[in-house]
């Protein structure tokens, strides 16, 4: 998949300057021990650990990051590079910019391990902004599991995450189909299907993979937009030959608006790539 170009759309430029800040605030609310548990069913869980759950929504909501890294341990590590310092820092710059978000979290399991509590959850957030005078409206819904010692968070990582952003008066409405798992090499089909019909409008797209990385928060990568003939983006990509976590974005442009919609891929090792 092509992602080297800068793009000449407007609406399109706009957007793609904010798609850091989306994953930014992606990667706050995802919150993981990477070891698998046997877990619990939420009720039985404890009153602390859905307290703390509860407040990080509620910071969250407040926009008060003072209050949030308070439940972050001072040695708080993430797989995806970011370390307590610098998620206190992408949520100052996020905030800023996005003062309209909301934090659901709901507990989905959870497990005493030692002195430790592994929950796994799943967080929805919602927003509008406007931008260049165009109103912009996200949705996320994030899959995770996460650590805490003493109340504090100690590691994270997504599990699962798709977050989908549309601008302009109507955007298209887009199917994305993409597996969350893919074996190192293999290959695998994406499909955004646009629902309404094309008519006599003209329709800008592109498709990106680009590896999750904490540095790649503040540059996300050019793409290139193309003229499609049909309903929207198909195209069969290949799996990196190493194991990790990628982004990976489709983006349709019509006359009266922009949707985009991101997932995570995992690629993961087992068995021989496909051919």
């Amino acid at each position: 998949m092509r992602n080297q170009i800068t793009p000449s759309v407007s609406l399109f430029q706009s957007l793609i300057k904010q798609k850091s800040k989306i994953f930014a605030f992606i990667i706050f609310t995802s919150l993981l021990h990477p070891n698998t548990v046997r877990a619990a069913s939420p009720e039985t869980a404890p009153a602390e650990l859905k307290n703390s759950l509860t407040q990080i929504d509620a910071a969250a909501n407040r926009q008060d990051v003072n209050a949030v890294m308070q439940f972050y341990s001072q040695n708080f590590t993430h797989s995806d590079g970011l370390n307590r310092q610098s998620l206190q820092q992408t949520l100052t710059q996020l905030w800023k910019r996005y003062p309209n978000l909301n934090y659901r979290t709901e507990l989905k399991s959870w497990e005493k391990e030692g002195d430790a509590l592994v929950a796994e959850t799943v967080t929805q957030i919602t927003g509008t902004q406007r931008i260049d005078g165009k109103n912009m409206k996200f949705e996320s819904a994030l899959r995770s599991r996460q650590r805490f010692q003493g109340q504090k968070i100690v590691q994270q990582e997504i599990l699962g995450e798709r977050t989908q952003t549309t601008a302009g008066v109507k955007p298209p409405t887009v199917d994305m189909k993409l597996p969350e798992e893919v074996r190192i090499g293999q290959s695998y089909s994406l499909d955004a299907v646009v629902q309404e019909p094309l008519g006599d409008d003209l329709m800008l797209g592109a498709a990106v993979e680009e590896p999750v990385r904490g540095d790649r928060f503040a540059k996300p990568a050019p793409v290139d937009l193309e003229l499609l003939s049909s309903g929207g983006i198909f195209k069969v990509g290949r799996a990196p030959l190493t194991k990790g976590n990628y982004w990976v974005s489709t983006v349709v442009i019509r006359e009266q608006g922009m949707t985009t919609v991101t997932q995570r891929l995992r690629v993961v090792e087992g068995g021989r790539p496909s051919k």
